[in-house]
């Protein structure tokens, strides 16, 4: 890629940071704090990204890196807790206590709320800049020591660019900056799980106080509370199968069928508000640094929703990648050295548990009677030995992901 573009009004920073997600915004927020100049470009508007439906578990030991650095005050004013789980299967119930288990809790708190808490400490409170809207964003001399971004202003549509000694991506799957990483420089691993899960958001108060995964030979279905007033839903459904092909009814219908168990409340309909097809399928970029870029989140990796994996894996990287740049302008580069390593290990962790669970969750529903009868002996080791339980509740919480 081009190294220089003379027409271009020039602006110098220390890092660029390109998307303005959990990642960048914890990146950007931690340099802020340490005096390390930066600037975030992203291409959506500021309303955009504080009302972009996406996830709401995060793992308490990311909750309390972010309370460390005075990143997450309304997170634990507002969000609510969970400790435990539901299994609905062979018309049974059976719940697992995470939180006896581990000792840990998952945070409640939908990824638009964190986002519009990182926004505001960050070009609010702290006077950090965010150049938003930005079009035709182009990176150049990643592999040099003179790195810079360039983009389209979207009022003047004129070209701006921005020198800096680093790059941080993150800026998701379908951004600029793993694209910008010239072929062969990195292996892309991908594994498909092979179904589909249409995602729903309802107008409705939660049937439980908590998730439940329906193991059903018709598909998973799975309850997911997100506030009094609303849920969040999801349905296995056939791969190539569209949400228009799910009406309202046929919605409820499946829902009510596979979390039907003895005892368990009725499920609570409402006006869906959202429904989107999600293909379950995961891919990691290795290593995740090239020259001065340096990737974060879904620009490097992608963990198919099963485990509520994705944003605290961003959230892991960002605080790492924001550790190791700080680092290295107080002299020491082994942080940014070791980034990829370091992240990959989690990473890694995190798709081994993604993939296990995926078997049991969708083994009943596969059509394969061997994958139906391992699913079902892992999920009785899993309800019938404390240890199992425990080992399965500290995955499921985030601890035991550096082993």
């Amino acid at each position: 890629m081009s190294s220089s573009t003379p027409s271009l009004p020039l602006t110098r920073t220390g890092v660029v940071i390109v998307g303005a997600g959990p990642a960048g915004l914890t990146v950007a927020n931690l340099l802020r704090a340490a005096g390390v100049d930066c600037v975030v470009l992203e291409a959506e508007s500021r309303e955009f990204i504080e009302q972009r439906p996406r996830a709401g578990f995060m793992e308490e030991r990311v909750v309390r890196a972010l309370a460390r650095h005075g990143l997450a005050d309304r997170l634990l004013e507002r969000a609510e807790t969970q400790g435990e789980f539901e299994f609905r299967f062979e018309g049974e119930r059976h719940t697992v206590r995470t939180a006896e288990l581990s000792g840990r809790r998952h945070f409640v708190y939908p990824q638009p709320l964190l986002v519009t808490d990182l926004v505001a400490s960050y070009a609010d409170t702290a006077g950090g800049e965010v150049r938003f809207g930005v079009r035709e964003v182009r990176l150049h001399g990643i592999d040099g020591d003179r790195p810079a971004v360039s983009y389209t202003d979207p009022v003047t549509g004129e070209r701006h660019r921005i020198e800096c000694d680093f790059i941080a991506g993150c800026d998701g799957a379908r951004g600029v900056s793993r694209a910008s990483i010239p072929d062969g420089r990195t292996v892309l691993s991908r594994h498909d799980h092979g179904v589909a899960w249409l995602a729903l958001l309802a107008e409705a108060p939660p049937s439980a106080d908590g998730v439940i995964f329906g193991i059903h030979e018709r598909g998973l279905g799975a309850h997911m509370a997100r506030s009094p007033e609303v849920t969040r839903y999801y349905l296995e459904i056939a791969p190539g199968e569209g949400a228009d092909d799910w009406s309202h009814a046929r919605v409820w219908d499946e829902l009510r069928t596979r979390l039907a168990a003895a005892g368990a409340p009725p499920v609570a309909e409402g006006p869906l508000l959202e429904k989107v097809v999600l293909g379950m399928h995961n891919y990691v970029v290795e290593p995740m640094a090239h020259g001065r870029l340096y990737l974060a989140g879904d620009a490097a990796h992608l963990v198919a929703p099963i485990a509520a994996k994705g944003m605290n894996l961003a959230l892991h990287d960002a605080l790492l990648l924001a550790d190791a740049l700080i680092a290295h302008y107080r002299g020491d580069g082994s942080g940014l050295a070791g980034y990829s390593q370091a992240c990959l290990r989690r990473v890694w962790q995190y798709l081994e548990f993604s993939q296990w669970l995926s078997e049991v969750l969708h083994g009943a529903s596969s059509g394969d009677r061997f994958r139906a009868g391992t699913a079902t002996a892992r999920l009785r080791r899993l309800l019938g030995s404390e240890a199992a339980g425990k080992a399965f509740a500290r995955l499921y919480l985030g601890e035991d992901a550096d082993l």
